[in-house]
């Protein structure tokens, strides 16, 4: 049996995601923010400048996970996302407020692609890359359970005081990288050292130029990745967006935090029994079954959510959609991109939905601001039903569908 020389990546990453995900700041940001003064317009503002940030550096920043590691990829994102939450809190101007999501946009650029290439090239390098849905599957397990820990406690604490809610997720993040320097870093990269690696000759931008290029022919002869990165980041671009602005539409019905922290504690414990059971829901249904259910539900939760008195319960029932997509569609993207681009690959998928929430978040604020959230959801249920519709025509339609 070949030595597992990786396998102790795989407990740190368990390890590093419940530190990443006790984030006792995500459930009440908006509310704090909204409590501060700052108007909806200007809330949607700061998160349409927090994926203009990522838009612009995603694929940069996985490049750089590509050319110099992983490891040191993950440990500059958890520095950039401590410093975000200190100047989100502190910060007393709309300036001040800026730089904090643009840090934190750099936070999330610098671990969104590197996490996954980290995780799926240690199974590869120890020639178990068949694992990799089931332990994707347990990784977001304990994303959710995380992040149910993280709303209840942190509804709870802001109802006793903001600043306990963020000093705790400051030291969670730091607790994060701590964890993050006991990473190996996956010797693929390694393979490429003289080319990839910069020199004192070689320039990083000519080497960022290199791997870029490079990476882009890796998308023109595998069309199937395009197609699954648009697919998947449309679908979570409308779901962050309800959960965002809920956290406002609940505050407005009379809702306390403790109580929205509840409720999007359900919400991942549902995601977590779909996640954790993805690969067994994926050998019944296939990746075309996932692929059609997917969007089905996403309509479904959006138009009850914005047309019944009954959000919240609806709410936590699109937990399952998340649950069963992020570790399905992480599993089938990896298995199509080559390790030497991976984190810039994986990049190219949170600037797409970087893309998509820059159009729909500020959209979805302007007009609740204007007339109510409820009609802004409705307006955003059919949205998502002009584009879902055809997709679904098309992909149980198409005979090649199968191998998407």
């Amino acid at each position: 049996m070949a030595l597992k020389q990786y396998s102790k990546n795989i407990g740190l990453s368990y390890a590093f995601t419940v530190c990443m995900n006790l984030s006792f700041t995500h459930g009440i940001w908006m509310i704090y923010l909204a409590s501060r003064g700052f108007s909806l317009i200007q809330l949607g503002a700061l998160e349409a400048i927090f994926h203009i940030t990522s838009f612009l550096m995603e694929v940069p920043t996985g490049s750089v996970a590509d050319i110099w590691g992983r490891k040191a990829s993950r440990l500059a994102g958890r520095v950039c996302y401590a410093l975000s939450l200190v100047l989100m809190y502190w910060g007393p101007t709309f300036w001040l407020q800026i730089l904090a999501f643009v840090l934190s946009a750099l936070g999330y650029n610098l671990e969104s692609g590197a996490g996954d290439a980290l995780l799926y090239d240690s199974l590869l390098l120890d020639a178990d890359e068949s694992r990799y849905l089931s332990v994707k599957g347990k990784d977001e397990l304990l994303y959710n359970v995380a992040s149910i820990i993280a709303f209840l406690v942190g509804g709870y604490l802001a109802s006793v005081d903001y600043l306990l809610a963020f000093g705790l997720t400051v030291l969670f993040g730091l607790i994060g990288f701590v964890v993050a320097l006991f990473f190996k870093e996956p010797a693929i990269r390694e393979e490429h050292k003289d080319e990839q690696r910069p020199s004192l000759v070689k320039s990083i931008a000519s080497s960022l130029r290199s791997q870029l290029v490079d990476s882009m022919k890796v998308f023109a002869s595998t069309p199937r990745i395009a197609f699954l990165i648009i697919f998947s980041e449309s679908l979570f671009a409308f779901m962050i967006c309800l959960f965002f602005y809920l956290q406002n539409h609940w505050t407005n019905l009379g809702y306390t935090t403790d109580v929205i922290g509840i409720i999007f504690s359900l919400h991942a414990l549902v995601a977590a029994i779909f996640s954790v059971n993805a690969d067994r829901i994926e050998r019944i249904i296939g990746q075309k079954g996932i692929l059609i259910v997917c969007p089905i539900l996403l309509l479904f939760t959006l138009w009850t959510v914005a047309l019944t008195p009954y959000s919240a319960f609806f709410y936590i029932l699109n937990g399952s959609l998340e649950g069963l997509l992020a570790p399905t569609i992480s599993t089938y993207l990896n298995r199509l991109i080559p390790s030497r681009f991976r984190a810039t690959i994986l990049s190219f998928q949170s600037m797409a939905y970087s893309l998509f929430m820059i159009m729909i978040f500020p959209l979805v604020g302007l007009i609740g601001s204007l007339y109510s959230l409820p009609f802004a959801f409705a307006l955003m249920a059919a949205l998502a039903t002009v584009l879902v519709v055809p997709y679904l025509v098309i992909i149980t339609r198409n005979k090649k569908s199968r191998k998407l």
